[in-house]
């Protein structure tokens, strides 16, 4: 299945504070030794359960330990209480929010990177040998066009055709492109069981995630005949089931904290999508729990 790279849209996720990358040897500073670093996670937020997913499928459990965070921010900035000795430690007199996701250098003490993308990308890179292969050679403008596919055409298309401040024509308009960028994934999953490749890869992750978040959050704010529409995709949502049922996806899934971070972070009115639920996630997530890690979050 193919993509088409997207032309650069702004962002509407936070600008990350930290952008340190691992390195291939030791004149990197960060160069890659087994559990000398360490992931600051908290699963209910999207970028940490791309991380979360992709750290479970290389198996980095011993290599790269993981700290869960709450599912809620307890500071008012939105950041994390526990989060802040290592931000303060990282930059002098940080005033912004300490927020997750982090990787931490426990030699120093010290934030390495708190950019999602760059997190994944560097566990897979420098961690993962022998294990799959999330970033095949040749494959990052493919990936990049996935990411963007579901940053804009699911996410931010998703939250505008939700938002009770806009016009009823931007609304529409919204809806369109998100149906538009469903139409398209449901096509090419129709013939294959990947998106880019016979096996799993980080497009994959991205995809899944966007689906997670399209109808454990999104729907709330839309009418049920929109949730309907989106629904229709079953080739799509049957995609969104296996990758479910495998346990380095299901494990991370935590519906409850999902919807405790919703509710903290939305001032939104429910609409009636709010009662339309497109897939069973807990029990599609528990088909693979005879095989599933034990995962602990406070």
């Amino acid at each position: 299945m193919s993509f088409t790279p997207l032309a650069a849209h702004p962002s509407t996720r936070p600008t990350a504070a930290f952008r340190g990358r691992i390195g291939r040897d030791a004149r990197s500073g960060h160069y890659a030794v087994p559990r000398r670093y360490r992931l600051h996670l908290a699963a209910a937020d999207p970028d940490c359960l791309r991380i979360a997913v992709t750290h479970s499928l290389l198996g980095l459990d011993k290599a790269c330990p993981v700290t869960f965070l709450p599912a809620v921010p307890d500071c008012p900035d939105g950041g994390h209480s526990a989060l802040r000795p290592l931000y303060d430690a990282s930059a002098h007199r940080y005033t912004g929010p300490a927020l997750a996701p982090v990787l931490s250098d426990d030699w120093s003490g010290r934030i390495v990177s708190s950019h999602g993308p760059d997190i994944a990308r560097d566990l897979a890179r420098h961690f993962g040998g022998g294990r799959p292969t999330l970033y095949p050679c040749g494959a990052e403008s493919q990936i990049e066009a996935v990411e963007r596919m579901c940053a804009q055409g699911i996410e931010e298309a998703a939250q505008r055709a939700g938002a009770a401040d806009a016009e009823e024509a931007e609304r529409t308009a919204a809806l369109d492109t998100l149906l538009t960028t469903l139409g398209v994934l449901e096509r090419g999953l129709g013939a294959h069981e990947h998106l880019i490749s016979d096996q799993i890869t980080a497009a994959d992750v991205e995809l899944w995630v966007a689906l997670v978040q399209l109808d454990t959050v999104h729907r709330y704010h839309l009418d049920a005949a929109a949730v309907h529409r989106i629904a229709d995709h079953p080739a799509l949502w049957a995609y969104a089931r296996r990758l479910a049922a495998r346990p380095a996806f299901g494990a991370h899934l935590d519906l409850d904290a999902i919807a405790r971070r919703h509710h903290a972070r939305c001032q939104g009115l429910e609409a009636a999508g709010a009662a339309v639920q497109i897939l069973d996630w807990e029990t599609h997530a528990e088909a693979g729990s005879v095989v599933r890690p034990q995962v602990n979050r406070p």
